[in-house]
């Protein structure tokens, strides 16, 4: 297409912005971002629908840009729009600005936070049965489309293809990935690592795929009006073939600048190719701004009208976009507790909550041992046969669970949920980390969370999980001790607008006898006193904790304070006169008890402390056996404090 024509010469000035922004960072990514420019100028201008003066408009089709590290071609649409302003492409890559390296969710027409390749496709699943639950339970007029742009890496990542095969299952219509297929990757070109055939592999999975010359205006028109067809019952792929750097002098194709600038003369000669004015930076002419916007006028009527049926909406029911903001109203649970498993308390909160609240997940086939089977009858189940459900079925597809469920919290109007094993939290780990540096607020629930396990064996006793999620910023991880602190820190995982870890037994626990729901709150509570010894303790190994307080007491007149501390992260917001009284600073002698890894126990009892744990991989057995050969009897916890003191 010829330069004079308004369109290409609007793309050339974008990629002029562009190459201007990676030059003055010194950092960034230029090929991604000029080869999908083509196709995202079209979908950006034509056919995505969204509010041209509010980025946060709750009926606007949602954008994802899944090959994050191509962040320049994302913001330099946002800039002809109107979101951002120069300053803020000058500020590209610079601390605190509104351009950081990869998308992050705070800034504005940015969904949800990516980079890490493939987190960005299993968000946009999220995204899109967020909104087709709500087309189908609240009304016809959230019928918005999800848009996910991905390159050769996201298409690599395991993530993407189990994510893919779960949309084709559930038929989405709402949902559509663009692949820009540009042929370079770090280390050279994608058909050195594979030979995939993705048209037949999409198809196989359910979803429409359409091929195109992603640099041919035509085709790429085409291929957008099937975002919006009616009657659409499937996914849609768009495999986009593209050139990498397109547009540029003599660097086209060229692997090497994936991620790196041009030098200084290959940009002055690809200015010059693309007509545009080498002494002039970061330069948008008024004239090249209207053509960006020339459907600006009919986008805004479109915003009024959908503005008027929402209010409508609004005033005929008791509709609430955002997760309820009323959660106090809900009648307290009935929970009898004498003596269970965690995670049947979790369950039993799962069904009452969900009779009042919008909770929203599923488990990754693992239904009847989370607890999660009751909760899927009361609220049926979401498929390709009925929308209306709030259950899911994720099968065995732990990290793409875990990224759906983000995009679902990222959408708003749900709290969300996921359930696996504890030992297979690693294969949530990346969406788990995703979703903390987002502070998309999901609970994933983890059962199953030591040891006691039993005869499974050490493929799946967890032992270094709970400190390894405990290394995140941003997350909370929960490890209550009985029914009351289980009842306790879900009511403040439903409010907090952090994500959540819970660590559940599969095996019965008694009844704490001081247990409190106040206390459990702030993360860690006194549950005897004494001035001998402080023992903390979490979960399972709580009441042995008091076991061997006792003994302590009545057999050797040694007196300990035993804490339990369900929360970590909870304990630390606390003020230092809470945390000085549950542990005070003079009680030198402490110890930590909890079976998994003691690595990072050292916070709280120092280097000279006792820790009563397990660091190695774990054996098959009965769990009595297995107690008592890692030494978690009560009997084999006080020799060794007495060993200790």
């Amino acid at each position: 297409m010829s330069d004079t024509c308004p369109h290409q010469k609007t793309i050339n000035y974008l990629k002029g912005i562009i190459i201007d922004a990676v030059q003055r960072a010194q950092s960034g990514h230029i090929a991604g971002s000029l080869s999908a420019l083509d196709i995202a100028y079209y979908l950006f201008t034509e056919y995505l629908r969204y509010d041209p003066d509010d980025p946060n408009w709750q009926l606007r089709d949602r954008f994802i840009l899944s090959v994050g590290h191509a962040s320049m071609l994302l913001y330099s649409m946002l800039y002809a729009i109107g979101y951002l302003q120069k300053q803020d492409l000058l500020a590209f890559r610079q601390l605190g600005s509104a351009t950081p390296g990869h998308p992050e969710r705070e800034s504005a027409g940015v969904e949800c936070t990516t980079g890490q390749l493939g987190q960005g496709a299993g968000m946009s699943v999220g995204f899109a049965i967020a909104r087709l639950h709500h087309q189908h339970n609240i009304s016809p007029i959230f019928n918005q489309q999800t848009v996910a742009l991905l390159g050769d890496g996201c298409m690599q990542e395991d993530i993407t293809f189990s994510s893919a095969s779960y949309a084709g299952h559930l038929a989405l219509p709402n949902l559509t990935w663009i692949y820009d297929r540009n042929g370079t990757q770090i280390s050279g070109k994608p058909d050195a690592v594979e030979s995939n055939d993705w048209e037949k592999a999409y198809q196989a999975c359910g979803w429409q795929v359409i091929s195109i010359d992603g640099h041919s205006h035509s085709q790429i028109k085409t291929a957008l009006t099937h975002i919006h067809a009616e009657k659409r019952t499937k996914p849609l792929l768009i495999i986009s073939n593209t050139t990498s750097c397109k547009g540029t002098f003599s660097v086209e194709g060229n692997h090497l600048y994936h991620g790196m600038p041009l030098p200084d003369d290959e940009v002055i000669k690809t200015k010059r190719q693309l007509n545009l004015q080498t002494d002039k930076h970061f330069y948008f002419p008024s004239d090249v701004r209207q053509t960006f916007q020339r459907n600006f006028a009919a986008m805004r009527a479109r915003v009024q009208s959908k503005k008027q049926a929402l209010a409508d909406l609004q005033e005929s029911s008791s509709y609430k976009f955002h997760y309820h903001a009323d959660i106090d109203t809900v009648p307290v649970p009935t929970l009898t507790w004498e003596s269970g498993a965690t995670r049947d308390a979790f369950g039993h909160l799962l069904v009452h909550y969900a009779e009042y609240l919008p909770l929203f997940g599923g488990s990754a086939d693992l239904n009847d041992p989370t607890r999660v089977t009751p909760y899927l009858a009361q609220v049926g189940e979401f498929n390709r046969h009925r929308y209306h459900g709030r259950g899911l079925q994720f099968g065995v597809r732990e990290m793409p669970m875990a990224a759906i469920c983000n995009g679902i919290a990222n959408h708003g109007g749900y709290k969300v949920f996921d359930a696996t094993f504890l030992c297979f939290s690693d294969y949530s780990r990346a969406a788990i980390r995703s979703g903390a540096i987002q502070k998309a607020s999901v609970m994933h629930i983890f059962t199953h969370d030591s040891f006691f396990l039993g005869e499974d064996g050490g493929t799946h006793h967890p032992v270094e999980q709970l400190m390894s999620l405990r290394a995140m910023p941003n997350l909370h991880v929960i490890r209550p001790a009985d029914g009351t602190e289980t009842e306790s820190l879900f009511y403040i995982a439903l409010v907090s607008e952090l994500p959540t870890a819970f660590c559940l037994t599969r095996q019965r626990l008694p009844k704490l006898k001081h247990s409190s729901k106040p206390a459990a709150s702030k993360g860690a509570y006194v549950l005897t006193a004494g001035k001998d010894l402080l023992i903390i303790a979490t979960g399972s190994e709580v009441h042995l904790a008091l076991q061997s307080a006792e003994l302590l007491a009545n057999k050797h007149n040694i007196y300990a304070q035993v804490v339990s501390m369900p929360c970590w992260e909870l304990f630390a917001l606390q003020d230092k006169a809470y945390q000085d009284s549950v542990l005070p600073s003079q009680c030198k002698k402490r110890v930590a008890i909890e079976a998994g890894t003691a690595l990072g126990w050292e916070r709280y009892v120092g280097m000279d402390g006792l820790c009563i744990s397990i660091d190695e991989y774990g054996r098959s057995g009965k769990m009595k056996d297995l107690a008592e050969f890692y030494g978690f009897t009560p009997a084999q916890i006080t020799a060794r404090i007495l060993e200790y003191m």
